[in-house]
């Protein structure tokens, strides 16, 4: 079965080091959340796996598919079948959904077979509707700028659809929760359990428990300073949700 491996992950912002020593194994088919207080390195992580260039990679190793993510640029990365799904996606004036997304997918075929002459516009129409049923949007949702004008829960949603368009083997979900009401949130969430299967491996990130009622982990990590301290089933998320953090800095010898 396929997976995405970590290893000894240590990663610098600038002159900080933020990820010190990260172990994370993910196999397709599973559902990993991650949960962590604010500073302890959730996003840090979602970002230098995806190839942002701020993030530098100082030690450790990252195999996806079998192969070394590390050596990829971020386009390569997202064409080898790697997603994230932004905390704050940005807008794109001018540009519309549909075509961004028929950009995105003809970028990923052409990665596979350079002499591929892109999804024919029929076929994406196709694509495209069955894609926005799946997660119950209305059709008009595509011909709007990407993100301009969106509402928050709009914005994630808009995520959703470029991840079941792209049909990606692992994707992140970076505190895909954030700023959500609880409509919104149950709307996404529905989203990415109809996406969930066989051949798609999902890691959330959150700082809240309550999105693990809607999308049920089959694994709990919590990050604090920079690594994976404890790891458990979806009882974990309930126990932080009891009784915080302060058990796992005293546990870990941790300084507030």
């Amino acid at each position: 079965m396929a997976k995405m491996e970590i290893k000894n992950l240590h990663v610098s912002v600038g002159e900080a080091e933020i990820l010190k020593g990260l172990d994370l194994t993910v196999y397709q088919g599973e559902v990993h959340a991650i949960m962590g207080p604010n500073g302890s390195g959730k996003s840090t992580l979602a970002y230098a796996l995806a190839g942002h260039p701020s993030y530098e990679i100082t030690e450790g190793s990252v195999t996806l598919m079998d192969q070394d993510l590390l050596d990829l640029g971020a386009d390569e990365r997202a064409q080898l079948g790697l997603f994230l799904a932004f905390q704050y996606p940005v807008a794109i004036p001018g540009v519309s959904l549909a075509n961004f997304l028929r950009t995105a997918i003809n970028s990923r075929r052409k990665a596979d077979d350079p002499e591929d002459k892109g999804i024919p516009i029929p076929e994406f129409r196709k694509l495209l509707k069955e894609k926005m049923d799946l997660l119950k949007m209305d059709h008009s949702f595509a011909g709007r700028y990407l993100n301009e004008g969106f509402s928050g829960g709009e914005k994630k949603r808009a995520e959703i659809l470029q991840m079941a368009a792209l049909q990606p083997s692992f994707a992140i979900l970076d505190e895909t929760d954030s700023g959500l009401d609880i409509d919104a949130l149950r709307t996404v969430s529905e989203g990415v359990n109809a996406l969930s299967g066989p051949d798609l491996g999902v890691v959330v990130i959150t700082h809240y428990q309550r999105i693990l009622d809607y999308i049920k982990p089959d694994f709990v990590h919590i990050m604090y300073a920079g690594r994976i301290v404890e790891s458990g089933g979806p009882e974990m998320a309930l126990l932080l949700e009891e009784q915080g953090y302060d058990w796992i800095r005293e546990k870990h010898g941790i300084k507030a």
